[in-house]
C-alpha cells in the first residue's frame, strides 16, 4: 500500500501526511468492518459447532446415518437435479455463500479498500502471494513423493468465519486496521478462488444452458439497471439462473457470484445504504448462520482413525495440503506484503510490528470451507482420497489455528490497549474520540465533561472537610 486511501484517517502515531501500512481506518469504513465481522464471527462459531457435530456424527455408531443422510437424493430429474444432500450443500448453498462474497468483492472495487489501486496493490499482492505460495508447496511436496498434482488449489483458500471464530474462542480482538487486512485479503482470496473454480473445475460445457444462464443474468441485470424492486422476481430469477449454471458444467456457485457483481454498491444522493449494502446485510446472517455451517455438516464428516490421521501426513497429496495451510500460506502472505511495502516505500503504523502481520498471515492458514470445496472437485469420483484430502484440510487449518491463537496470545495486551483507545468516547456522542481529535467542538464538549467532573469534586471535597472538622479547601 503506497498511501492510505482518501477517505482513512492516519495512525495516532503516524504523522499528517505519512505513508503509513495498516493505518487507522476512516470512520465509515471501520463500521463497516465491524459489522461484517461480528456477523463472521456469529458465523464462524456456528461453522465450527457444525464442524465438530460432523466429526462426531460420522466417527461414532450413528456414522451409517450420517452416509445415508449426506448421500440421500431428491430434487428433480427432468431438470437435471436430482443430487444428494451433500451435492445440493456443496452446490446450493454455497452459491449463497459466493453470492456475498461478489457483493463483499463489488463493495471493495466501488468504495472499498481496493477502490484505490495504490492502496489495493499491497493486499492484493499478499493474498496472491498467499495463493501461490501453498500451491508451490504442494507441487513440490507432490512431485517429491509421486503423488497426484489435481490437488494444488487445495490449500489455497482462507476462510474468514473461521479465523474469526478462533480469535473469539482464544478471547483477542484484533485492532481495526488488522480486522480490515484480514476481511480485505479473504475478499481477494474468494476472488482468486472463484476463477480457479470457475477455469480448472468446469465440466463438459452444455452450451444451450450456459447460454440460457448468461440471458437470464442479462434479464438480471437489466431489471437492476432499471431500479424494478421486488424480492419475487428476483429469487425466482436467481433460482433459474442457478439451476441453468450448474447444468451448464460450470460450477453453479458462479452464478452466485456473478449475481453478487452486479449489485450496485456504491451510494446515491439521500441514501443511507447502497442496494448492494442491504441486501449484504439481509443475505450475510442466511449465509453465515445456515448455509456455510449446513455445508460444514455434510462435508467435514471424514475418519478420525489412527490410520487416517497418520495417511494425512504420510501421503503426499495430503501432507501437501497441510504444509500448503500452515507454511505455505503463512510464508506467502507475509512475504508478499512485507516485499510490496519494501518496494512501495510504505512504512508499517507505528503501533503494530511485523510479527503482526506474520501472526495475521498464520491466521489466514485456516482452508476450512472454499479448501473442502474444491478438495471435492479436485478429486472427484475417487472417494477415498477425497476424504484424506478433507481430513488434511481439518488437520491444517486446526495447526494453523493453534500457531496463529499462540502468535496472537503474545500480543494480547497490546490489541487490547489499541481496541480500547479505539472505541473511547468519553463525550458519549456515539463516535469515538479518536475521529475527533483536533476538532473544537469535541475539545469543548470535554471542557465542559471535565469542569462539571470538577465541581463535583470541590463539592465532595467541602463536605470531607466539613464532616471531618477540618478545613481542606486550597488556600
Amino acid at each position: 500500500m503506497t498511501a492510505p486511501r482518501p477517505t482513512a484517517s492516519p495512525s495516532p502515531s503516524a504523522p499528517q501526511g505519512g505513508r503509513k501500512f495498516l493505518g487507522r481506518l476512516s470512520l465509515p469504513e471501520r463500521t463497516f468492518v465491524a459489522d461484517a465481522l461480528r456477523t463472521e464471527t456469529v458465523g464462524g462459531v456456528l461453522l465450527l459447532v457444525a464442524a465438530i457435530a460432523a466429526l462426531v456424527w460420522a466417527n461414532t455408531p450413528l456414522s451409517e446415518s450420517y452416509a445415508s443422510v449426506r448421500d440421500f437424493h431428491f430434487g428433480p430429474a427432468s431438470l437435471g437435479l436430482d443430487l444428494s444432500v451433500q451435492h445440493w450443500a456443496a452446490d446450493g448453498l454455497l452459491a449463497v455463500f459466493f453470492f456475498v462474497a461478489g457483493i463483499e468483492l463489488k463493495r471493495e472495487l466501488v468504495a472499498g479498500e481496493l477502490s484505490d489501486p495504490r492502496a489495493a496493490a499491497l493486499p492484493v499482492i499478499a493474498a496472491l502471494s498467499g495463493m501461490l505460495a501453498p500451491a508451490l508447496v504442494y507441487v513440490v511436496v507432490n512431485a517429491a513423493g509421486g503423488g497426484s498434482m489435481d490437488g494444488w488449489a487445495v490449500p489455497t483458500a482462507t476462510d474468514i468465519a473461521f479465523a474469526l471464530a478462533v480469535l473469539a474462542v482464544i478471547g483477542t480482538s484484533l485492532p481495526s486496521a488488522l480486522r480490515a487486512f484480514l476481511l480485505t485479503l479473504a475478499v481477494v482470496d474468494d476472488l482468486f478462488a472463484i476463477l480457479i473454480i470457475a477455469v480448472f473445475f468446469t465440466n463438459d460445457l452444455n452450451f444451450a444452458a450456459l447460454g440460457g444462464a448468461v440471458a437470464a443474468l442479462a434479464v438480471f441485470w437489466l431489471l437492476l439497471r432499471k431500479r424494478v424492486r421486488g424480492w419475487y422476481l428476483y429469487v425466482p430469477l436467481a433460482l433459474v439462473i442457478w439451476g441453468l449454471m450448474y447444468n451448464s458444467g460450470v460450477h453453479a456457485t458462479i452464478a452466485g457470484v456473478a449475481m453478487g457483481l452486479m449489485l450496485r454498491c456504491s451510494r446515491e444522493e439521500g441514501e443511507a445504504h447502497s442496494p448492494g449494502e442491504h441486501i449484504e446485510h439481509l443475505v450475510r446472517p442466511v449465509s453465515a448462520g445456515v448455509a456455510v455451517p449446513l455445508f460444514a455438516l455434510f462435508s467435514a464428516g471424514v475418519s478420525v482413525s489412527g490410520a487416517a490421521i497418520g495417511d494425512v501426513f504420510t501421503r503426499p497429496e495430503t501432507l501437501g495440503v497441510v504444509l500448503g495451510l500452515v507454511v505455505g500460506k503463512a510464508v506467502g502472505i507475509f512475504g508478499g506484503t512485507w516485499l510490496a511495502a519494501r518496494f512501495t516505500k510504505a512504512e508499517l503504523n507505528d503501533d503494530l510490528a511485523w510479527p503482526d502481520v506474520f501472526a495475521v498471515a498464520s491466521l489466514a492458514g485456516i482452508g476450512f470451507t472454499v479448501s473442502l470445496l474444491i478438495g471435492e472437485l479436485a478429486f472427484t469420483g475417487d472417494a477415498a482420497l477425497t476424504g484424506r484430502i478433507k481430513a488434511a484440510v481439518l488437520a491444517g487449518s486446526l495447526i494453523a489455528a493453534l500457531l496463529s491463537g499462540i502468535l496472537l496470545k503474545l500480543r494480547v495486551r497490546k490489541y487490547r490497549a489499541l481496541v480500547e483507545e479505539e472505541e473511547r468516547d468519553e463525550d458519549q456522542d456515539g463516535i469515538p474520540d479518536i475521529y475527533e481529535h483536533g476538532q473544537r467542538e469535541y475539545h469543548l464538549r470535554m471542557a465542559a465533561i471535565h469542569d462539571a467532573k470538577a465541581a463535583e469534586h470541590r463539592k465532595l471535597a467541602e463536605l470531607a472537610g466539613a464532616s471531618s472538622g477540618k478545613d481542606d479547601s486550597p488556600a
